[in-house]
């Protein structure tokens, strides 16, 4: 069941230590957003932006995500669309569905890394300086991206 039927935008340069219920926090320099869970469990979720991850569109007046937030490793296994900024309920999806979407996910993602990589056209851009961390969000960010990417 979704509690936050409404997220307010905020851009920010890094995310805060304690994220607010009801925030979506968008970081444009790090491609990123990430709030508190909609099903009121208080759990972050994190959600990177590409092609082969999440995109966010901002209509001068409230951010949408696409594809929908599917939390299927948190316990809650919450699911919803954020559209216009309101947090619209979607199905909870099979373990079948799950499976199917990570298989579909991991296929894009090494599809969009590997063109990346293959553009050797493109003059390379140098890494940027060490992000900084507030509260660890940004190391278990890294930790759940490695850990998608093994």
């Amino acid at each position: 069941m979704i509690r936050t039927k409404q997220l307010r935008h905020r851009f920010v340069d890094l995310i805060p230590d304690d994220p607010e219920p009801g925030i979506l926090y968008v970081s444009m320099e790090y491609a990123t957003a990430a709030h508190r869970c909609c099903c009121g469990c208080g759990e972050e979720v994190v959600t990177p932006f590409n092609p082969a991850q999440w995109q966010m569109s901002f209509d001068g007046d409230a951010v949408s995500l696409h594809p929908s937030v599917g939390n299927w490793n948190l316990r809650c296994r919450s699911h919803y669309i954020v559209s216009g900024g309101r947090v619209i309920e979607a199905p909870t999806w099979t373990k079948e569905q799950v499976e199917a979407g990570r298989r579909r996910d991991t296929n894009a993602r090494a599809d969009y890394f590997g063109a990346r990589k293959s553009a050797a056209a493109l003059p390379e851009t140098p890494a940027p300086a060490a992000v900084k961390t507030q509260n660890g969000l940004w190391r278990r960010l890294k930790a759940l991206l490695n850990s998608t990417f093994v």
